[in-house]
């Protein structure tokens, strides 16, 4: 099994030309503190480890809203590791995303194949369940059904907000195709895609291979 995460999940679907939150990444305070400069307040700090795939469970995830904290959140998240017993491997400096937290992915089901997803994103996942399948590939037809089967479609589709929905059936199209190139890959979690006026961005991703 190989697991992607952190810089290398962030490529991946850059290679796919999928908008990924903008990131640097760092394995201790000095080049963290050098490469401060490329990003504004707030900003997200995040602690890359392969045995933490849940990071927010063991607090290593910190929005810094100040210079002067970022010292501080950059040491919380290597005590994190520490008290976690978890391998500090690097911290993933990311800008602050703002917008519709939606979570969207692949998972090798076994009695239909390769699934694409779609749902609310966060913390709302495991609270309303309001996701939905379809089997790959899919086009922009099944992209639209995809996100009138939610719930919290009206959220989505509002008029008020006029998020780009044609971005976003674009990227469930290009992810669905993936597993034609890529059959050993068995999961896929884009959780959250931020979805925006703008368009869409990867802010934290999961990949997974056989």
């Amino acid at each position: 099994m190989k697991i992607l995460i952190g810089k290398e999940a962030n490529e991946f679907l850059e290679k796919l030309n999928l908008n990924v939150a903008y990131y640097e990444t760092a394995r201790n305070l000095e080049e963290a503190t050098k490469k401060l400069s490329r990003f504004s307040f707030p900003m997200v700090l995040k602690l890359i480890s392969k045995d933490a795939l849940h990071k927010t469970e063991i607090g290593g995830v910190k929005v810094v809203k100040t210079k002067e904290g970022f010292e501080e959140a950059f040491e919380n998240l290597r005590e994190a590791a520490k008290i976690g017993k978890i391998k500090f491997e690097e911290v993933l400096l990311q800008e602050f995303v703002e917008g519709l937290e939606l979570i969207v992915g692949l998972k090798k089901d076994t009695t239909f194949g390769h699934v694409v997803m779609l749902g609310l994103g966060g913390i709302y996942v495991e609270a309303l369940h309001d996701v939905s399948f379809r089997v790959c590939p899919i086009n922009e037809k099944d992209a639209s059904e995809m996100i009138n089967d939610l719930k919290a479609k009206e959220v989505i589709l509002s008029k008020r907000k006029k998020f780009d929905v044609e971005r976003l059936k674009k990227v469930l199209v290009k992810l669905s195709k993936i597993p034609q190139k890529m059959k050993d890959i068995a999961e896929l979690d884009i959780n959250p895609l931020m979805l925006s006026e703008e368009g869409t961005k990867a802010v934290d991703v999961r990949i997974i291979f056989d």
